[in-house]
């Protein structure tokens, strides 16, 4: 990495040029990055919604929820389904795995439901529906007019508003709610239908067919070709009552002679009110490139101008909005870190004492912070709460590169070195340990991709925004920093001998007070290296027993001005009743100090006949001061809700801002209703019991009544009726049936028929009148079926042969015999017109009119009604006319008032019910520990279990996968260590000191009393990071001094007296930058970056001391041994050749000494032999 710095420094103008270029377009990015609450993320939860209408929980379950809950279990990717069952609707949600397309899940779901269409019942309705973060409402408005005409200003909001705002740049769609639907209601008079010789079914089916329009083909007309259209449009109540039918005698008879017909709002199923005054509701959505700030301001913008349009004192007032507290959040966090950036320059300037080196270190940060913006906008993610708080976070740290890189430089400079030799020496030297350092804390954030669920989804931007921004600093220090300190810094003026200025330079750092101080600690630290690990693990044992006592949570409170009120009614009461109830919650929330707007609404989809309101609930968004304490008004509203009586169970809970659930949630299965009830009634009271807990509640509601009726086989066998054709006379009696739509004014408005006067009360309806299939004469079926009016061919269903079958008066196929009704009543021999009344089920029921509104059986209109082809082969059927016999429906039937569960719920296939508390506290460990030890006590039935779901579920899944998270992260550094080093021993080193450096932050968060919760972690993950990058800077330091030949002692000494200055520069400018967040100065985003901050500060504190006193320890323990056993094995090498030297010493004395022996021998050999050689010359 040095060649990059030289490579920077040879192409200077080049890296001014790119420089400048990176602020420009960074500053563009800046103002084109989309702000959000939280990044865009995809829910991958599927629900499919199905109305049934009328129909008990019971039967919903039965005959919609389970064949869908089979047909959707093959599709790939589920992970879990759950299902509730209610009156007149069904619901199943299907939580597929992260990661699943959900456009391609939500086709095979469709797919699915399409296979079992044939099977469920004829008017239900299946809609599959999925979302992101992007389809919540970007701004939410309640409107009102002071006519109170809802209907007018649903017209003007249609076709003026809704325009208007859908023209502004970035809205998707704009939704009015609440508005009534206006319909043609055909009110049908049986006294006047039996006067005029026309059945229901005959008025049903002229309906079904008028009005539509469909082509013949065709026609040539000269040079031309044009098409030929058959029918003609409804287009007004008037043109439906004026519709003619042939009665029994042949006669035209309109609509309107037999029925009332008139244009009007369906009856209300629900009610929307704004501070207690009826309103309706306007939601805009974005689209996923919008802005959502950009949208909103425009969309508030606009509402002046459409008010006045609207005229009648027309008034907008905002539910929700988010862009106020996203730009809220944003201005806080941009505020934190512009305060954290400013300490640590200060910081900076007060270590380094020079401003010239200081700017250099400050052009770097923004310079770093830019390129991050660009990078976003590469990546397509938004400026929002948490790649705001990375960024924010990574401020600190970004700065260490440059503070080491440019302080090296000094030190380089102040050695007397040529400039260009000075830096290219100072970058080199640092150069492969600041890569290292980077590199080891943005591989902690790699782990980050393995986690799952919504904790991944939400912190992976966050992970990539710090990824970005740290190898931006990278980048920075070794290409832009040694460019400006080339043309900034200034070496010291000196005309003395470079060695002697060196020498001079390093005796005044020694000098220094820093170094004087922590020269002593260190080498008393390295000569006692038990003492100093003993203390160690005190600490961190102390610290370990202190965090037993540590509170937890799972994201902690957005603190967003919002609430959510809810409110269960009785069952079954009426909408008016429910209306009155929920006044008073109104009243009480618009009485607390600090609530701005109210928005209420009540019911559902309801049920006519006996008063239902339909969904048994009401929902408050509460709307409060942005500026007041949200606690204090969360706690004043579930006061004063809790002393309203007659209200039903009302809870208070906060926004979370994720769309998470902050309720503990106890999951009760079991094999039966039965067992559930008591299973669940077990587990209420317990909890009930839970200390720190509130709003106990369970999805089990009291018992729901209906009306129960049983009919008597026999007796309606006797009168040639069925159970089904009960069923079918008081269908079309009670349920409005849609058969038609007209066009008015370019809407499409339903036609319902229904019967006036409906009975009210179970005493009306037991005196309701049914007609009884008269007898009659005509051909037999060619199933050989005898009776009067049988139908043709085809007709004979399993069970058709019985008693009764042949005798007068049966009525249509499959019909005959004691209770023979249903599946087979379908045949192919249809006789007569009119069959298919309103609200008739199962086709092939013979005779013209058969199932008219309280009309069973066949020639029920004299005879000749609506005769004609019965589908027997071409034979026709002569009607015998008999004036109709009517009996009261109790003459057959039993009918009583019963009760049964308002819903029925299942999980995975089985039947569930959850159990919901909330806790009081911050410490959510405390309460899951007290539900599973109230659990373990209960005796449940057989077959019944329980299990923790809710916000305990989600965090116990959020602190596994982070754990595992975190053990990836430190295999990682161990991996890019040992590139580093070439060793597989001395990264040990620094994995052993990393459960010290948690001991800050845990202590950290004790003394905060801030509970750990995911954003703790996060920041615990990132001080893997963080602690082995000043650690890496300094024994990559020691170990080049080893390698120029200094001994473990002095290569520690040295080192860590070269990099005391750098490592504590960065570690107090990184504690200084997020002391703004971590004391949530400006509140924005705290619930994200407060904890965040409080550990990593913490965790530095206990780093920096760890790095600069522990590590050189280990460092010893390790590479001393490693040291003294090289001396002790020279030693013994010196000593063996010592040895050696002495042997062949010894043995070159003795040769010597021989040597000389033997030539002392030889001269007194020679001295003894002279005197004869003298006197033998003598003799010669």
């Amino acid at each position: 990495m040095g060649r990059l710095a030289n490579l920077s420094l040879r192409n200077r103008a080049l890296i001014a040029l790119v420089t400048v270029f990176v602020m420009i377009f960074g500053g563009i990015t800046a103002t084109q990055l989309k702000q959000e609450l939280i990044p865009s993320i995809s829910v991958p939860t599927a629900v499919i919604s199905t109305t049934y209408s009328g129909a008990a929980p019971q039967v919903v379950a039965q005959r919609v929820t389970t064949p869908i809950e089979q047909a959707v279990g093959g599709v790939s990717g589920i992970d879990s389904v759950t299902s509730t069952s209610s009156t007149g609707s069904s619901q199943v949600t299907v939580n597929m795995q992260y990661g699943t397309d959900m456009t391609a899940a939500q086709q095979d779901l469709e797919a699915a439901i399409s296979r079992i269409k044939s099977t469920l019942p004829d008017d239900v309705d299946s809609q599959v529906s999925t979302g992101s973060v992007d389809d919540f409402p970007v701004v939410q408005l309640s409107v009102t007019n002071d006519s109170g005409n809802t209907a007018r200003l649903a017209d003007q909001l249609t076709n003026t508003a809704v325009p208007d705002l859908q023209k502004i740049d970035g809205v998707r769609a704009v939704t009015v709610s609440g508005a009534p639907v206006r319909q043609i209601e055909v009110d049908l008079d049986l006294n006047k239908l039996d006067d005029e010789g026309v059945t229901t079914s005959q008025v049903s089916q002229t309906l079904q067919s008028a009005g539509l329009v469909n082509s013949a083909g065709s026609v040539d007309s000269g040079d031309r070709t044009m098409s030929v259209n058959v029918g003609q449009r409804l287009e007004s109540a008037a043109d439906v009552a004026g519709l003619k039918i042939l009665n029994s005698d042949g006669d035209s008879v309109a609509i309107g002679d037999v029925a009332t017909v008139k244009e009007k709002n369906a009856p209300a199923t629900s009610i929307s009110r704004t501070n207690g005054h009826q309103s309706l509701s306007l939601s805009i959505t974005k689209t996923p490139e919008g802005n959502t700030v950009d949208v909103s301001e425009a969309v508030t913008k606009a509402l002046p101008g459409l008010a006045d349009k609207l005229g009648d004192g027309a008034k907008f007032s905002t539910v929700f909005d988010q862009a106020p507290f996203i730009t809220q959040s944003i201005d806080d966090l941009l505020t934190e870190g512009g305060l954290g950036l400013a300490m640590a320059i200060v910081v900076i300037l007060i270590f380094l004492l020079s401003g010239t080196a200081t700017l250099v270190t400050a052009i770097s940060i923004p310079v770093s912070v830019l390129i991050t913006l660009i990078g976003l906008r590469v990546t397509d993610y938004s400026l929002n709460i948490l790649t705001l708080g990375a960024l924010t976070i990574a401020v600190g740290r970004i700065v260490d590169d440059s503070i080491v890189v440019i302080e090296n430089i000094r030190r380089h400079l102040s050695y007397g070195e040529p400039k260009l030799k000075a830096i290219t020496t100072a970058v080199r030297e640092v150069a492969t340990a600041i890569t290292a350092a980077t590199v080891t804390t943005v591989a902690v954030f790699l782990p980050i991709t393995l986690v799952g669920g919504q904790v991944g989804e939400l912190f992976r931007p966050f992970g990539l925004t710090v990824t970005i921004a740290l190898m931006a600093s990278l980048l920075v220090a070794l290409t832009i920093v040694p460019v400006l300190a080339y043309w900034i810094l200034r070496p010291p003026k000196t005309i003395v001998d470079p060695d002697q200025v060196k020498e001079a330079a390093e005796a005044k750092e020694r000098r220094n007070l820093l170094q004087r101080g922590y020269v002593p600690i260190i080498r008393s630290a390295t000569k006692h290296p038990l003492v100093t690990i003993l203390i160690a693990l005190l600490v961190m044992g102390g610290t370990g027993t202190l965090a037993t006592n540590l509170k937890t949570d799972f994201l902690g409170s957005s603190g967003q001005n919002t609430l959510t009120v809810s409110q269960q009614f009785t069952p079954v009461l009426s909408l008016d009743t429910k209306g009155a109830q929920a006044a008073k919650v109104e009243k009480a929330i618009k009485g607390i100090d600090g609530v701005q707007t109210v928005q209420t609404t009540i019911g559902g989809g309801g049920f006519a006949g006996f008063g239902g309101g339909g969904s048994d609930s009401a929902s408050f968004t509460v709307t409060t001061n942005a500026d007041d304490d949200q606690d204090r008004i969360q706690r004043d509203v579930s006061a004063a809700v809790d002393d309203l009586v007659d209200v039903g169970d009302v809870t208070v809970s906060s926004n979370s801002g994720f769309g998470t659930s902050s309720d503990v949630e106890v999951i009760v299965t079991a094999p039966d209703s039965a067992k559930l009830d008591e299973a669940t009634s077990d587990v209420l009271a317990r909890m009930k019991k839970v200390p720190g807990t509130t709003n106990v509640s369970s999805s089990i509601a009291a018992a729901q009544p209906i009306v129960q009726i049983d009919v008597d086989p026999i007796k309606a066998a006797k009168k040639g009726l069925s159970a089904s054709q009960v069923n079918d006379t008081l269908k079309g009696v009670l349920a409005p049936a849609t058969v038609g739509t007209i066009e008015t004014t370019g809407d499409d408005e339903d036609i319902v028929l229904k019967v006036a006067d409906a009975p009210v009360g179970i005493q009306e309806l037991r005196d309701l009148k049914i007609t009884v299939p008269t007898s009659a004469t005509g051909q037999s079926g060619s199933a050989g079926q005898a009776g009067a009016g049988q139908a043709g061919a085809g007709q004979a269903g399993a069970g058709q042969a019985g008693a009764g079958q042949a005798g007068a008066g049966q009525a249509g196929a499959g019909q005959a015999g004691a209770g023979q009704a249903g599946a087979g009543q379908a045949g192919a021999g249809q006789a007569g017109a009119g069959q298919a009344g309103a609200g008739q089920a199962g086709a092939g029921q013979a005779g013209a009119g058969q199932a008219g509104a309280g009309q069973a059986g066949t020639d029920q209109s004299g005879a000749g009604a609506g005769a004609g082809t019965t589908g027997q082969s071409g034979s026709t059927a002569t009607q015998q006319e008999t004036k109709p016999e009517k009996i009261k429906l109790s003459s057959i039937a039993e009918v009583r008032q019963t009760k049964v569960a308002p819903t029925i719920s299942r999980r995975d296939g089985q039947q569930s019910a959850t159990v919901s508390l909330t806790p009081t506290g911050d410490n959510l460990t405390a309460v899951n520990a007290d539900v599973t030890e109230a659990l373990d006590g209960l005796d449940l039935p057989s077959g019944a279990e329980t299990e923790l779901g809710g916000v305990s579920s989600d965090q116990a899944d959020a602190f596994s996968q982070l754990g595992l998270a975190l053990l990836v992260a430190i295999a990682i550094v161990y991996v890019v260590m040992v590139a580093t080093f070439r060793s597989l021993i001395q990264p040990l080193i620094l994995l052993v000191s990393i459960p010290f450096a948690a001991v800050g932050a845990l202590l950290a968060l004790v003394i905060t009393d801030t509970p750990l919760g995911v954003p703790s972690l996060i920041g615990l993950l990132m001080l893997v990071g963080i602690v082995v990058t000043n650690a890496i800077v300094l024994i990559d330091l020691v170990n080049h001094y080893r390698a120029q030949g200094e001994s473990v002692d002095d290569a520690l000494i040295d080192g860590s007296r070269r990099r005391l200055r750098p490592i504590l520069m960065t570690a107090i400018a990184t504690i200084f930058a997020l002391i703004p967040m971590s004391l949530g100065v400006t509140g924005g985003g705290v619930f994200i970056s407060q904890p965040l901050a409080i550990v990593v500060i913490g965790g530095l504190l206990s780093s920096t001391v760890l790095t600069l006193i522990l590590v050189p320890v280990l460092y010893k323990l390790v590479e001393g041994r490693r040291e003294r056993k090289a001396l002790a094995r020279e030693a013994e090498r010196h000593a063996r050749e010592a040895e050696i030297a002495a042997q062949r010493a010894e043995e070159k004395r003795v040769a010597e000494a021989a040597e000389a022996a033997r030539q002392a021998e030889i001269e007194a050999e020679q001295r003894a032999a002279r005197p004869g050689l003298l006197r033998r010359l003598r003799r010669r």
